[in-house]
């Protein structure tokens, strides 16, 4: 019988205390499975670090290896509960405290305490020393700054990362041993949301400082999952071992091998060979086919992610707004929802989700499928043609390929002359050389406010801005005082004015549908899969029969 999260985590802030089981026995014969999950990338930076490696791959890998103090139910509708701290309470509008939960230990052996939850969030492992606590500006240059810690430099997407999700945290300060505190520098609604954020998680003060040099540390990084890393080898496999001292309840695999498989028959043919036991980012046309094998399912569906494309307003076609407006305007968004996702997703309220609450902008919608509004607004920019390049990853996302051959072809009937550039990593997407114009992109929602998403990644700290591919004065005006505004009255109003800017005055992005997840299995083993690209397999979430 499976055993639900439910059962024994108590809601947000309450205590909640981890299910007693018998110890393993010394002699006893360990029965645990090997599985192994084939996955078609485990993470774009060739590190395992959170703070480094912000992606839908990413999510799923880490969350084998990582806890934050405040976690999100994989097993429900991600709300927030009780993770590495038991309770949490507001003292004021700028600080949090949480007391921690007593003997965890790190895959070291090492007990967690409030020494380790400061390190985490220090200079030394977060921001590098140059950290302005005082500055809302851009601090992070191309170029590794050297860190504290002897023997290591921090990469600057660790800072950038770091500066996105923190902007104006003032320290993290231990009151006693298991006990802290979280101060913000201005009063911020949201400091519960970032503790429980991708990216907040807890490692040991320890091995960092043990680790000769920063790249050492994310390959094998320590924290207090309940499976460790064995062996990592980037773009190829990495190995788990079970956490025999996991706090929550003995892990019940013995080993994870995650295998890279980029070919999605090949994912396929494993799993039904024998060769895997799960396979990830199954399309949905592929659904029926497998299930017809009595021996495997799929599970999965809607996540808080949404599949965007980007602009790079810089571009010379992309300058004048309209052009990119004719771009939102030229996409039956429903239609390939219905063909390419057999209407297993659906084309969502913008850049936004439901479980944002008062938060929600209602009546919010994409902007609407309008081929002649679309050839007008071409007109009226005096568009004459003109190629314009589109760069992607050959199906890093679900169906991105066939997504982008229907793009690009209702793009073609408004009269927008687009090309793809297949592009073979995320480096050379990026890459500024003048010929940066349209890209494919996600963009989740890792809290229950829009901070979390269209701030952190359209913002001034967020990855497009940094990337320098679309700015906009009022949007970066809204951002700033959205983050200290405490009346949510207001800052609702100010999420709606920037809805308007980045999807339709100065499009930044367009919002294609909700992006849905699915997972191919052996049938013998019950598992349930999150409502996220994460993967959940503790005790109470796995069982062979």
């Amino acid at each position: 019988m499976l055993i639900h999260r439910r059962h024994f985590l108590a809601g947000t802030g309450a205590a909640a205390g981890a299910l007693a089981l018998p110890r393993f026995a010394i002699g006893q014969a360990d029965n645990r499975p090997t599985i192994t999950i084939a996955v078609q990338q485990i993470s774009n930076s060739a590190s395992l670090e959170p703070l480094r490696e912000q992606s839908n791959v990413g999510e799923r890998t880490f969350s084998f290896i990582y806890e934050g103090l405040i976690m999100r139910n994989l097993l429900s509708q991600m709300e927030t509960i009780p993770g590495l701290a038991e309770s949490w309470k507001r003292i004021d509008g700028r600080t949090v405290e949480l007391s921690l939960r007593k003997g965890v230990k790190f895959h070291n052996g090492d007990e967690m305490t409030a020494d380790d939850v400061v390190f985490t969030f220090s200079r030394e492992r977060m921001f590098g020393p140059d950290y302005d606590i005082g500055s809302s500006k851009t601090l992070f240059a191309n170029v590794l700054i050297r860190d504290s810690v002897e023997g290591k430099a921090l990469p600057p997407e660790v800072m950038a990362v770091a500066k996105r999700a923190w902007p104006a945290l003032e320290k993290v300060e231990a009151i006693d041993k298991y006990t802290v505190r979280f101060v913000n520098r201005t009063p911020d609604v949201t400091m519960e949301g970032r503790i429980a954020r991708y990216g907040s998680e807890i490692i040991s003060r320890r091995a960092y400082e043990e680790a000769k040099t920063w790249l050492d540390w994310a390959r094998k990084p320590v924290s207090t999952g309940p499976y460790k890393v064995r062996d990592f080898k980037p773009d190829q496999e990495l190995v788990l071992d079970a956490h025999e001292d996991y706090w929550n309840g003995r892990p019940p695999v013995k080993t994870v091998r995650i295998v890279v498989v980029p070919e999605v028959a090949s994912r396929i043919n494993g799993l039904l060979s024998g060769q895997f036991d799960f396979a990830c980012d199954m399309p949905p046309d592929q659904i029926p086919g497998i299930e017809k094998n009595a021996r495997f399912e799929v599970q999965g569906g809607l996540i808080a992610n949404h599949r965007l494309t980007v602009f790079d307003k810089n571009h010379a076609q992309l300058k004048d707004p309209r052009v990119r407006q004719a771009f939102t305007h030229a996409i039956d968004r429903q239609a390939i929802v219905d063909s390419l996702w057999a209407g297993r997703t659906r084309v969502p309220a913008g850049l936004q989700w439901e479980f944002y609450g008062p938060m929600f902008v209602e009546g919010w919608t994409v902007p609407e499928f309008n081929p002649q509004k679309a050839k007008d607004l071409l007109k009226q920019a005096g568009y004459k043609g003109d190629p314009i390049p589109y760069r992607l990853i050959s199906n890093y996302y679900t169906n991105q390929n066939s997504t982008a051959q229907v793009l690009l072809e209702m793009w073609r009937q408004v009269g927008l002359n687009v090309h793809i550039d297949m592009k073979e990593n995320w480096q050379q997407i990026f890459e500024n050389n003048g010929q940066r114009a349209v890209r494919d992109w996600s963009n989740s929602a890792p809290f229950t406010d829009p901070i979390s998403s269209i701030v952190n990644q359209h913002g001034p700290q967020g990855q497009q801005q940094q990337a320098q591919e679309w700015s906009n004065e009022e949007m970066n005006r809204l951002s700033i005082a959205m983050e200290t505004e405490t009346d949510m009255p207001k800052r609702k109003a100010m999420f709606k004015r920037m809805l308007e800017i980045c999807e339709r005055e100065d499009p930044a992005y367009t919002v294609l549908h909700q992006n849905a997840t699915f997972t191919a299995k052996r049938k013998d083993i019950k598992w349930k899969s999150a409502p996220a690209f994460a993967m959940d397999f503790r005790h109470y979430n796995f069982q062979r029969v």
